[in-house]
């Protein structure tokens, strides 16, 4: 069907190109390689630029604060300093109850984080600080080392106090975070955290939120529990609580929920800092090594785990607001800040610092324009911890419990997106499913193992089942779509084009060519070793003089060096006796030989990315002509793909250029086999 001229129709005149006469006309630059050498003197040349810039780099405060705009940004700077300091402090108060350490211990991880950040930070809105999946994942390791059982003990069995034990790991593990967060930044190795997607993020915080409620239910319903981790570890809590609530005596059980917020007092809070001297990272490690003996296996993985999971977080709402007011976020600076705030933390007694969702919101909605209202709060904090701790002495742990619950609501209402996400992408949400589902019955290390593995599986399975299609032409035009989706598209008689939506490997490439041979309708090997067997018999008979060669040349498409991966045995056609054959017609031989239907294969790879070695190999089978990009030509030559029979003479600019050069072909008859197969490769 022709279509309708309009004013917004345009017409190209232009030749036939192939790659090679295209690269000669235009004529093709060479990419030019570097030595490791060159690349060594010019990564480390130094010049006074290149110091500032790179000065600037390690230290954005140098960067930004001379052009701090401070008639327009203090005031609102000042508003949400003062507002989100004062969430900072019942945050970091409720959020010690995760780590399992006393609520002093929150308030100075609400305060030194922010103090290095405010240095080496490159967000301007979030706000640092405790975030309760990274408590919930120091106070698992904590309990795992210094556990409730220990403080019912009289005798002092390790010889350190059994407080001091657990402050001891938190910050030991705080500092292993640090030391993973830095080492990572400094192997600019921060683009790791784009493996962790937003629905894997959404599955594991979802799962910790939970995690995080099951924690603090001995709290709310005032009965004793055992802590458990690990595995189905919130099953144990469920049937412990259930336990004691059957023991108890229903009206004694109402009577302890009406009177829950007089029930357990927090011990009181120090007014003052620790007036101790930190003890020096080496020490402090060799220290817990010597009282722990479980510490290689239990908090170097956890430390990892943690570390991970408080960047992506941070990272993940910071690049939010950075995209929201219009500036980057440098991923790599961001794990050195973190680290080095975890590691001055953990040397003044506090734990892992990441970033929490809701306090971020306040410190953004309030009017926060820059990394001065991180500071402002900190100096409420401090205000907090030296003169108005006193105040903070009658509440009671469930109030807390009820703080630490409140702030998950933000976390939970992420079930709300999972039918969302169902109908925008089915594998993303089977990645949030899988991951909280793991996270939830494995524990949170495992359980983010478990959600990564299987994150990656998906990947492996849609690039090892691709979609493939055969495209069709719009009725005048250079268009080729996909036959199933348009009702008024040809097919070209005697062409088949083939499309691969995928990069081709080792994994796919038997799928491949098995999708590519339901196409075309037959076996390309199978059809060189039937006509190699029917043409050796020809051979046999024409010598006996039974039979007269007066036909078609020999098909040059299936010539044993075109195939290389032929069986070893597979008979040849006698060279010396050249005969014509009209596979069409019957044969004079009893060779059952399968029909060829068409005369050229054009196979589109626009959209592959990359081949291996073992998919170039297999790809020599049924590849005649090609039509790739420039960077895929460049890696096919990597691989040696091209010889003197399949030469770069058979690449194609596009699948018209070929389509045409084919039917052109056709007609002045200069294809020596019109049922030669033909392939074209669009990337």
């Amino acid at each position: 069907m022709d279509e309708c001229f309009h004013e917004n129709d345009y017409h190209v005149s232009r030749r036939i190109y192939s790659n090679r006469v295209f690269d000669q006309v235009h004529e093709r630059q060479a990419q030019e390689i570097q030595s490791l050498r060159e690349r060594l003197g010019r990564a480390c040349g130094c010049t006074d630029k290149w110091a500032v810039q790179k000065i600037k780099g390690l230290l954005p405060i140098l960067d930004w604060l001379p052009k701090y705009p401070v008639k327009q940004w203090l005031p609102g700077d000042v508003v949400s300093g003062v507002t989100t300091g004062l969430v900072c402090c019942l945050q970091g108060v409720a959020y010690a109850l995760l780590a399992s350490v006393a609520p002093v211990y929150g308030l100075y991880s609400a305060f030194f984080p922010i103090l290095t950040y405010f240095v080496l930070g490159t967000s301007r809105h979030i706000s640092v600080g405790p975030f309760p999946v990274t408590c919930l994942m120091v106070g698992s390791v904590v309990l795992t080392l210094a556990p409730d059982e220990h403080f019912l003990r009289p005798v002092n069995i390790t010889g350190v106090n059994e407080t001091a034990q657990r402050i001891l790991v938190a910050c030991t593990m705080t500092v292993l975070v640090g030391l993973f967060q830095v080492a990572m930044g400094l192997m600019q190795v921060g683009f790791l955290v784009r493996y962790l997607s937003d629905p894997l993020v959404g599955g594991f915080t979802t799962a910790a939120a939970f995690h995080v409620f099951i924690s603090q239910i001995k709290t709310i319903v005032s009965v004793p529990i055992h802590n458990h981790n690990g595995f189905f570890s919130f099953a144990y809590t469920l049937i412990d609580v259930s336990r004691n609530i059957n023991q108890t005596n229903i009206a004694d059980l109402i009577a302890g929920l009406l009177t829950i917020f007089i029930v357990m007092a927090v011990k009181e809070i120090n007014t003052k800092f620790q007036h101790k001297i930190p003890v020096p990272i080496p020490i402090e490690v060799i220290v817990v090594c010597t009282v722990f003996p479980q510490f290689y296996h239990t908090i170097l993985g956890s430390s990892f785990s943690t570390a991970v999971v408080g960047y992506a977080v941070a990272v993940s709402v910071a690049k939010v607001y950075a995209a929201k007011h219009d500036y980057t976020v440098d991923g790599n600076q961001e794990l050195i800040a973190f680290g080095v705030s975890n590691i001055f933390g953990g040397c003044f007694s506090s734990f892992v610092a990441s970033t929490a969702l809701s306090r971020t919101a306040v410190q953004e909605s309030t009017g926060g324009k820059s990394q001065v209202a991180g500071i402002i709060s900190a100096l409420m904090v401090m205000i907090v911890i030296l003169a108005l701790g006193p105040f903070l002495q009658p509440l009671q742990k469930s109030v807390l419990a009820g703080i630490v619950i409140a702030n998950l609501k933000g976390m939970f209402m992420q079930i709300s997106e999972v039918p969302v996400l169902w109908r925008q992408n089915k594998i993303d949400c089977l990645i949030w499913i899988a991951t909280c589902l793991a996270s939830i019955v494995l524990g949170l290390d495992v359980g983010l193992l478990a959600g990564l593995v299987f994150e990656m599986g998906t990947v492996v399975v849609r690039t090892q089942f691709p979609s493939c299609a055969t495209l069709g032409n719009v009725p005048n035009t250079d268009i080729y779509k996909n036959m199933k989706d348009y009702k008024n598209i040809d097919e070209i008689p005697g062409i088949k084009i083939f499309k691969c939506n995928s990069p081709i490997y080792f994994a796919n490439i038997d799928y491949f060519k098995e999708k590519l041979r339901e196409e075309v309708g037959f076996d390309a090997v199978r059809v060189f070793k039937k006509r190699n067997k029917a043409l050796k018999k020809i051979h046999k008979l024409i010598k006996k003089g039974k039979l007269q060669a007066t036909e078609v040349l020999e098909n040059q498409a299936f010539e044993k060096e075109q195939v290389p991966e032929l069986d070893e045995g597979a008979s040849q056609p006698d060279s010396e006796v050249k005969v014509q054959v009209d596979w069409t017609s019957e044969l004079p031989v009893s060779v059952s030989v399968p029909t060829v239907h068409i005369h050229s294969l054009v196979v589109d790879f626009s959209a592959v990315s990359f081949l291996d070695v073992v998919a170039a190999k297999s790809l020599k089978l049924v590849c005649l002509m090609l039509y790739l990009y420039c960077e895929m030509v460049r890696r096919m030559e990597a691989l040696s793909f091209f010889d003197e029979e399949v030469t770069r003479d058979i690449l194609f600019l596009s699948v018209h250029d070929a389509i045409l050069f084919i039917q052109l072909e056709t007609s002045t008859g200069n294809d020596e086999d019109p049922l030669a197969e033909k392939v074209k490769l669009t990337f």
